[in-house]
């Protein structure tokens, strides 16, 4: 019993000392990851982790618009390959809309069309759409501002030469570290510290801004603090009635934030939808601007967006990664383990995957071997069923 009694004694001084020393060294955003994500199993980031963080809710359109049903809805069959990667990969969602009408959908995992999961980095393109708003409502001048016209923090050396055009484009020249599953990189800490602006606004510019791309969420946290100044509304109130109600979403949403103190959304990351819910914003680019004869975004700007910015790097635009593949000119929404919104304009196809991992060459290379199987197997599928 003594010895139980000082094992008992022991492991609470010991991690007394260490929270202690979490608090010190300003690491006890820890807590919060090993409270939600890693003693639940996982290394990083799932699929459902929205529900162990604040939320704030984001209402359905007030008149909610239902993707029509194609003519040839679920008469094509699932390619092997595809079955085989649904499987191995986790999908739990997969969905192809032709001419925007649902062409296919599938649903797995005990995931069915209305089921919420997290979009990861997809959140992006919401968010430089939501700059573009904004430019096209007059509370950004141009591309060109200046961040320091709306964060004091970026005003000196070459900080000062950031516009909202380089963050949108990932070219902010910051010490941003990408890196997902590292517990003590910038990325872990803007996951779970409950101050995501003191984590931004910590941040260096140490390269020329405007001068390459370099993939960093914080660029997107950024901007969305600069749009939040700029308009003077909360992220996720101007996502509602910029684009989640106007598009005609049929579910509401959530969208994670840092606390319930700080209130700040999450903005490069964790928007909790749908498959057909997140497709509204592929069609919105992919008809460049437009929704059932309104112009919602400007026509120029989202022309821009899909198009690289630096030649050098034609994997990117503004806000939406750019593909070529088996011929054809893609462009994308993409987050953390495979969450995918594929447009090709020319076809009118879209194909949406969403899921719980992606292929194993994570890391090696730009674009995953599980993009290109999604697009090709998603092409098959429409090409048998012609033939």
């Amino acid at each position: 019993m003594k010895f139980l009694k000082k094992t008992l004694k022991f492991l609470i001084i010991f991690f007394g000392l260490i929270i202690l020393l979490l608090y010190v060294t300003d690491t006890d955003y820890l807590l919060k990851a090993v409270r939600t994500i890693y003693l639940k199993g996982h290394t990083t980031a799932f699929l459902e982790d929205y529900k162990e963080f604040d939320n704030q809710a984001i209402e359905a359109s007030n008149a909610p618009q239902q993707w029509p049903i194609h003519v040839d809805y679920n008469k094509a069959n699932v390619t092997d390959r595809l079955d085989k990667a649904n499987n191995d990969w986790g999908t739990i969602a997969y969905v192809i809309i032709k001419n925007d009408s649902v062409w296919f959908e599938a649903y797995y995992d005990e995931f069915d069309a209305n089921s919420k999961s997290n979009s990861f980095s997809m959140a992006k393109s919401y968010v430089s759409g939501l700059m573009g708003k904004a430019i096209m409502d007059g509370y950004i001048e141009s591309l060109d501002q200046p961040v320091c016209d709306f964060l004091p923090e970026f005003c000196e050396g070459l900080a000062s030469k950031m516009t909202v055009g380089d963050l949108s484009s990932m070219a902010s020249g910051t010490n941003w570290d990408e890196a997902y599953y590292s517990p003590l990189s910038i990325t872990t800490r803007a996951y779970f510290d409950d101050d995501l602006a003191k984590v931004i606004n910590g941040l260096e510019v140490v390269n020329e801004p405007g001068q390459g791309f370099k993939y960093a969420s914080g660029d997107t946290q950024m901007l969305a603090m600069v749009i939040e100044k700029a308009t003077g509304k909360k992220l996720y109130d101007y996502f509602e009635e910029s684009f989640w109600k106007p598009l005609g979403a049929e579910n509401s949403t959530l969208w994670q934030v840092d606390s319930e103190d700080h209130d700040l959304v999450k903005a490069y990351c964790c928007i909790a939808s749908n498959a057909k819910d997140f497709a509204r914003f592929g069609k919105l680019y992919k008809d460049y601007g437009k929704w059932n004869g309104k112009q919602i975004l400007d026509s120029a700007f989202v022309a821009k967006s899909i198009v690289p910015r630096f030649p050098e790097s034609p994997e990117y635009g503004y806000g939406f990664w750019l593909k070529n593949h088996i011929g054809k000119q893609f462009f994308m929404m993409r987050g953390h383990l495979g969450q995918y919104v594929f447009v090709q304009p020319e076809d009118n196809v879209m194909i949406i995957r969403l899921g719980h991992q992606k292929s194993p060459d994570i890391g090696t290379k730009t674009f995953t071997d599980d993009i290109s199987l999604y697009i090709e197997e998603g092409y098959k599928m429409l090409e048998q069923h012609n033939q």
